[in-house]
């Protein structure tokens, strides 16, 4: 080879590769050349790696994000993500390493649920960062010795950083001072940025979506316009997760008009449909269950070796399998609608699946044996009166082994005395009752003194003794209302049809478990009713509350 074609071949090389080359050019306008060339170590398939090809899923999520931070077309996006789908490395990482390279983003801050989490993602994203074919094109950015670095910052040389929180701590007022001025966070990527304990209550939930709103998003800064030309976009905001329950941050997020939302399940047709309706996959469903063979789950992969034709189906990504899949979803079907299908509309089961019902005129013919009513109480000063609790009364009696419903109501009330002056009428009402069951979590037995003061000023109720039962509930809701679910179901529980608002029994056939239904306050009630009344013929402890008249 001459001495000019040495030097031609150089001069295409480093036309090519290295500092402002075609490579360079191209990487900025295209993320997923950018991604499979300076990031191939983590995307392609290799001798010296275990990569999985990339699917569809992973390039329209790059196109998606080009038309965000290349084409302005959105500020705020949402990416509703299976688990499993490499969402952390696509999107944190990846994008962080492009925004930063380039300096679309002067100063980001990644949020993590866990400290953990943020730690490791900025390992992760040092160690992308000192990739030989970024180092050729970008020069060695990150030097600890000159900039800070440590576990939760990557500043690099070319005045840029990167920060990671976890969901903890406050990012209120972050700013980057770096040598050409301070800077206020230009985006923000939270990854799976809510836990288990973001979604236990209603209040919980909201409280994360509005620090959201009021902390996060109050930290970026608006768009800057001069002559009708854009000078500096706005803070762009990346959110990508799993929903964990109805109503959470993710869900709230969905529902926000200012966030696009690029939502993909592990498959996109209707699981239960398809798993119910598919005779071979109901075949692998009774072997892999059945209790008398000797290796139920082998003799069920077996069948699935040998039907294979017959039962697989296209899935988003090919790292996940129909068979895992499916063996996921027969096992744990809740967690595979909420994990894998990002689906949390009809993510639990319904607990009752049938109810018993006996009109007033049957039942007020029996001779009952125990009565007792039962209050699920709720507040009075929410604000919200639509998204506030119910007051839940079940009121019922014991007659040959089986439960009687014979009134069960549902209310919200707006003040203390309407629900005392509730409790007097169902004790005017019914003068067998002698037994009310009455949580004491949220009036700390307010509620009781001031019923038992009613009673001493009511000429009829006086006389009579009324036990109260007035405790503190500490056990899962889940687990007491599981108790009662096969009494319901197989119509040892009957409901009066006249006198058992519709409502409260629609609540009660609607449970899905705490975490994935509306209310719960029907269900409550009626598993203190039917588990308390039980009690009656034991020699349990409770709480006699007698007139204070009688005192003197």
């Amino acid at each position: 080879m001459s001495e000019y074609q040495q030097k031609s071949e150089q001069h295409n090389h480093d036309y090519l590769f290295g500092a402002h080359s075609l490579s360079y050019q191209l990487g900025e306008k295209d993320i997923s050349f950018f991604c499979q060339y300076y990031l191939q170590d983590y995307f392609l398939p290799k001798d010296t790696n275990t990569v999985r090809p990339l699917a569809p899923l992973h390039f329209d999520i790059w196109a998606e994000l080009e038309d965000i931070f290349l084409h302005n077309k959105r500020d705020k996006q949402l990416f509703i993500l299976p688990r499993g789908s490499a969402k952390t490395t696509i999107i944190d990482m990846a994008l962080s390493v492009w925004l930063h390279v380039y300096r679309k983003s002067i100063y980001s801050i990644v949020l993590a649920n866990r400290e953990l989490d943020a730690i490791n993602f900025v390992d992760q994203t040092r160690k992308a960062l000192n990739s030989p074919y970024l180092i050729n094109t970008f020069g060695e950015l990150v030097q600890p010795k000159q900039r800070t670095v440590n576990k939760l910052e990557l500043e690099l040389i070319n005045d840029t950083k990167i920060s990671a929180y976890s969901s903890g701590s406050s990012v209120r007022g972050a700013s980057y001072v770096s040598p050409q001025g301070i800077y206020r966070p230009t985006a923000y990527i939270a990854d799976d940025y809510i836990s288990e304990q973001d979604i236990l209550t209603d209040d919980a939930k909201q409280k994360k979506y509005v620090r959201w709103l009021k902390e996060i998003e109050e930290g970026g800064d608006e768009a800057v316009y001069r002559n009708g030309q854009l000078i500096k976009p706005a803070t762009k905001f990346i959110v990508l997760g799993t929903p964990l329950a109805k109503g959470d941050f993710i869900d709230q997020l969905k529902a926000n008009p200012e966030y696009k939302t690029y939502q993909k399940g592990v498959v996109d047709f209707d699981v239960d449909e398809y798993f119910e309706q598919n005779e071979y996959w109901q075949q692998f469903k009774s072997i892999y269950f059945d209790s008398t063979l000797d290796d139920p789950e082998a003799e069920a992969k077996q069948y699935y070796q040998d039907n294979t034709d017959q039962m697989e189906f296209p899935t988003i990504w090919d790292k996940f399998n129909p068979l895992n899949l499916a063996i996921r979803y027969f096992n744990k079907r809740i967690a595979f609608m909420q994990e894998l299908m990002c689906n949390i509309e009809n993510v639990g089961d319904k607990w009752f699946k049938s109810n018993r019902i006996m009109s007033a005129n049957e039942m007020n013919e029996l001779e009952f044996e125990n009565t007792l009513l039962a209050i699920d109480t709720a507040g009075v000063k929410n604000k919200n009166k639509a998204a506030s609790d119910y007051f839940a009364f079940t009121f019922g009696s014991t007659y040959n082994g089986f439960k009687y419903v014979r009134k069960a109501e549902l209310h919200k009330f707006y003040d203390f005395d309407e629900y005392i002056n509730k409790v007097i009428d169902y004790l005017l009402e019914y003068e067998e009752l002698a037994t009310i069951y009455i949580e004491k979590n949220t009036y700390t037995g307010l509620d009781v003194e001031r019923i038992q003061t009613k009673i001493s000023e009511h000429s009829e109720l006086k006389r009579r003794n009324i036990t109260f039962i007035n405790e503190m509930q500490r056990k899962n809701k889940d687990e007491k209302i599981s108790t009662i679910v096969s009494d319901v179901n197989n119509g040892r529980v009957i409901f009066c049809s006249e006198l058992v608002d519709d409502e409260f029994l629609q609540q009660v056939m609607s449970f899905q478990g705490q975490k994935y239904s509306a209310h719960d306050d029907a269900a409550d009630s009626l598993a203190e009713f039917v588990t308390r009344i039980d009690e009656l013929d034991e020699q349990t402890p409770k709480i006699k509350v007698s007139p204070s008249s009688l005192l003197f």
